[in-house]
């Protein structure tokens, strides 16, 4: 099955300053991509090119199976970074004007600004004026313009940013739930457990340059596992790592008050952990708490990104 959208080999810079490199991606259809980068990385510049905001200065962009044009675009959702509603309309009216822009009829598009309001838990706010909302509100209502016309591809440009943890969490099951019917999502973020919980693949740029493509099981098997131990402060900890060839993550920390120690120890393979355990034991180490810890997302982009952080040009 053809990829929703393509990059390959796309460069773009504005007044000499390179934003995005050579850049080649794909997203495959019914699936939720995140876009990972941190700030400035290029990733609002990717999205504009893919919503025709922007065109490209080398290579090309291929989105429903042709380049981005008014008819695929009027089959797209597009949350901007740029929030922006009419502050003097209503909720409801909001978004069936969005709806009416991409297509809807007016009474298909107020009767799916109904349906959205309610489904997204704002059914009771619906005839408010957007500038009476709260912040949360108001961005969740513009979320919910940019699917107004029910779009194959919806492309989201830091959704979460503003949103306090119960409209994050509402927002999260609106994006699982266009994957369910089918839908392709690719949303920005630098929030990496966004990303870890609701992504089957990611795109990880930096300095305007992929880094990494690839599932999240893929993405996370490239940072090392590690276990965190605590033990009493007078047990030689260093000695028995240096010894049995563990590297320390950082320093050993020493808790004075709470006669403690504690070591974050890099595990190369899983089986690490067992031989750390035994060799603890082996030393009766007088431990108060042998934790291993499973990689996330935001172990890799520190990685990663910090093996890519020379400026771009």
């Amino acid at each position: 099955m053809d990829p929703v959208l393509s990059f390959d080999q796309v460069s773009k810079s504005y007044g000499g300053a390179p934003a995005v490199r050579e850049l080649s991606f794909s997203v495959a259809p019914g699936t939720v991509c995140g876009f990972l980068g941190p700030n400035g990385a290029g990733k609002s510049t990717s999205l504009r090119m893919i919503a025709g905001i922007h065109a490209p200065d080398a290579g090309t962009i291929r989105l429903l199976g042709a380049p981005p044009n008014h008819k695929t675009l009027k089959r797209i959702g597009f949350l901007p970074e740029e929030r922006g509603l009419y502050k003097k309309m209503r909720a409801d009216a909001a978004i069936a004007y969005f709806g009416a822009l991409k297509g809807l009829s007016g009474a298909d598009a107020r009767k799916r600004a109904r349906e959205l309001l309610e489904a997204g838990g704002l059914g009771a706010h619906r005839r408010k004026l957007v500038k009476t909302l709260s912040k949360g509100m108001a961005q969740k209502v513009q979320i919910l313009a940019a699917i107004a016309h029910d779009p194959e591809f919806v492309i989201l440009d830091e959704p979460f940013s503003g949103l306090d943890p119960v409209n994050q969490k509402s927002f999260e099951e609106i994006v699982r739930d266009l994957r369910a019917r089918g839908r392709t999502v690719l949303f920005s973020t630098h929030v990496m457990e966004h990303a870890e919980r609701l992504c089957d693949s990611i795109v990880l740029i930096a300095k305007g340059r992929k880094v990494f493509e690839g599932g999240v099981e893929e993405a996370l098997a490239l940072a090392p596992r590690s276990a965190l131990v605590e033990t009493d402060a007078g047990f030689d900890l260093a000695g028995i790592l240096t010894t049995r060839n563990f590297s320390l993550r950082g320093a050993i920390l020493s808790v004075a008050e709470q006669n403690l120690q504690r070591a974050e120890i890099v595990l190369e393979t899983d089986s690490d952990s067992r031989r750390l355990l035994a060799a603890l034991v082996e030393a009766q180490a007088p431990l108060r708490l042998f934790e291993p810890r499973k990689p996330h997302l935001h172990d890799v982009f520190v990685r990663l990104v910090g093996e890519n952080a020379t400026p771009a040009g």
